[in-house]
């Protein structure tokens, strides 16, 4: 008979620091999507793949600030700083004081601004007069009618003028300003489905233009052929 050997129980792994700061971010998301669903509009932060995608079209080395609206936990502004864009260069609008308590914490050197991102005359007033190149959001904009939709590009467009570049993501297939609002004024281009986000996502780039030339999913311009065919009148 062969003699037992007792294995030691291995010990426990606890998380890791990435880990436990990816539960506690997650937890406060939920909190505030559950406190205000409407101003939130997602279950989890942005991911790394949609952040990195967000964050490609911003050119690093022009001069200006970039403006990163609803930054939530930071994943997006983690990003940009990733792709070169300099601290000093940052400032994140976000509407919940705990996030902002959190921004300040994590990203040393970025100003965060406390605010309404759909009042940006007002919330950016301290910023007047500083050049803009990027508008980098992510609201939930289909939480909100159409016209607030409009309002925001037409706000973030007079901040940067006629150089400028506003990128946002969706989960819908079309683009999340109204197509009416973009014609013969900017012009709108989207990324391929972002599969590795959950869920998966958009990612819009929208630049003054007067062609106002529209770029959109196949899916998008089917379901609007769709929902703009009149119906077939019925025979007698």
């Amino acid at each position: 008979m062969q003699p037992f050997h007792h294995s030691p129980r291995p010990a426990p792994q606890w998380p890791g620091p990435r880990t436990r700061q990816a539960i506690a971010d997650q937890a406060h998301f939920l909190k505030t999507l559950i406190d205000r669903p409407r101003l939130t509009g997602s279950v989890a932060p942005s991911g790394r793949y949609l952040a990195r995608a967000m964050a490609h079209p911003v050119d690093p080395t022009r001069d200006g600030l970039v403006i990163e609206l609803g930054p939530g936990t930071g994943p997006v502004t983690q990003a940009l700083i990733e792709r070169g864009v300099a601290r000093n260069r940052l400032v994140l609008v976000e509407y919940d004081h705990g996030f902002c308590r959190l921004l300040a914490n994590r990203f040393a050197g970025v100003r965060v601004v406390q605010g309404d991102a759909y009042d940006l005359p007002k919330t950016l007033a301290a910023f007047s007069g500083q050049p803009v190149v990027a508008v980098v959001s992510s609201l939930p904009l289909l939480n909100q009618p159409p016209m607030r939709r409009v309002k925001l590009i037409e706000d973030a467009f007079a901040l940067m003028g006629p150089q400028g570049l506003m990128v946002q993501f969706t989960y819908g297939v079309a683009s999340p300003i109204p197509r009416e609002a973009c014609a013969q004024r900017f012009s709108a281009h989207c990324t391929a489905p972002i599969w590795r986000n959950l869920p998966p996502a958009r990612v819009w780039t929208y630049r003054a233009d007067r062609n106002g030339g529209f770029a959109e999913p196949l899916i998008a311009r089917l379901i609007r052929h769709i929902e703009l065919r009149p119906a077939r009148a019925r025979k007698p």
